[in-house]
């Protein structure tokens, strides 16, 4: 064990064990690995899908293929596969009836799809040219960074990929306009002598590829599970009540965060039932102006004084539509319509309860205390 180097690989979600002797091993590791799914159906197979396997590649690049030779292969093995130029070596991280289902997500037709194919368990020498190719990307795309950049071309190269057996690397970037490759392309065919693969991917992709963790102290989402990105707006925000501050609502992909479109629906469908108040409701005693709503609960909060949170009340979806009824007759609302609500809502204020100081305080009582009954037990001494 001492002669041993272990290095996890968190791109692809292995451990690569180097043995004394030289001898090379790869363990493949799931709970590190990007957008990795749960096998729910494990050890249930279905004809359709009895030839049918999932191999992951780096960061999230993943596709399903064909054993058509027959192999005996399972999960976690290493397996050299087609591709469009030579061939690629992957992990194979699903196998079963859950690749069916996986299929049906994407969209795909298992009698019309033409899957590529799974040539044979990855070799030694395989693997040995699959992780030279591997120790290249990172300075591969530093360099890469450093031609961009002397040719002035408006773009970030995020990632670098190479295909297993080190002949083609395709290069992921972000470019906000349209990119010239045709020098670059030339520089880069030149200086790393491989065949190259622009890839242009969006900011949201980006984070997914690199990974990270969120401000809710998970793993980002991108890179966790989500493989089709919404369009997120400012409107849903705002149909949440949220604040609008740019540094709160981005993630660390510079847009706004994907979690804001998990309960969009929820409060659309909430503010579908709440009325809409334009003008303030009249009692006896004057007009009540909207200061604020509570959308899941249906409660909306009314003052006497116009833009004022203070002498609140709430009302009730219903009881705001009953008092919309009473004003489009002319007629002010009683008071005590106002009191029965009052009674079964009540809002809670939490002003004061982030102050830095209240721990103090109560310590400085404790100490009070136990000053004075060390001076009464001196007293009776």
């Amino acid at each position: 064990m001492k002669d041993q180097k272990v290095k996890y690989d968190c791109y692809r979600g292995c451990e690569v064990v180097r043995k004394g002797n030289g001898e090379i091993s790869i363990n493949y590791d799931q709970s590190c690995c990007k957008r990795a799914t749960f096998n729910w159906l494990d050890g249930i197979t279905t004809e359709s899908c009895r030839d049918l396997f999932e191999v992951r590649f780096k960061n999230t690049r993943k596709a399903i293929y064909r054993n058509d030779s027959n192999q005996i292969l399972k999960v976690g093995d290493i397996v050299v596969v087609e591709a469009t130029n030579g061939h690629d070596v992957g992990i194979i991280t699903l196998d079963g009836a859950v690749v069916g289902r996986q299929l049906l997500r994407n969209n795909i037709d298992i009698k019309t799809y033409e899957f590529k194919r799974i040539y044979r368990k990855a070799k030694i020498l395989d693997i040995e040219r699959w992780q030279e190719a591997i120790a290249r990307e990172h300075k591969t795309m530093i360099r890469s960074r450093q031609i961009a950049a002397d040719l002035n071309l408006d773009m970030k190269i995020g990632d670098v990929e190479f295909q297993g057996d080190g002949t083609k690397a395709t290069f992921y970037y972000i470019a906000d306009e349209r990119v010239d490759f045709r020098q670059l392309i030339k520089d880069f065919a030149e200086e790393f002598r491989i065949r190259i693969e622009m890839k242009q991917i969006g900011a949201r992709q980006e984070a997914g590829l690199i990974g990270g963790i969120g401000v809710c102290g998970r793993a980002l989402c991108c890179s966790c599970y989500m493989a089709n990105f919404l369009s997120i707006t400012t409107q849903t925000a705002r149909c949440q009540d949220l604040s609008l501050n740019p540094q709160k609502l981005a993630g660390q992909c510079g847009k706004l965060k994907c979690c804001i479109n998990y309960e969009a629906d929820t409060y659309a469908d909430a503010h579908s039932k709440l009325p809409e108040v334009k003008e303030p409701l009249m009692f006896d005693n004057g007009p009540a102006y909207l200061v604020k709503t509570d959308v899941l609960q249906g409660v909306l909060w009314f003052s006497f004084d116009k833009g004022n949170m203070v002498n609140m009340f709430p009302l009730s979806a219903d009881e705001v539509f009953e008092i919309q009824e009473i004003n489009k007759k002319g007629k002010s609302a009683s008071q005590n319509q106002k009191k029965e609500s009052e009674e079964e809502h009540q809002f809670i204020s939490a002003v004061g309860d982030d102050s830095i100081y209240r721990f103090d305080e109560r310590g400085k009582s404790r100490k009070k205390r136990k000053h004075k009954r060390k001076g009464n037990d001196r007293k009776e001494v």
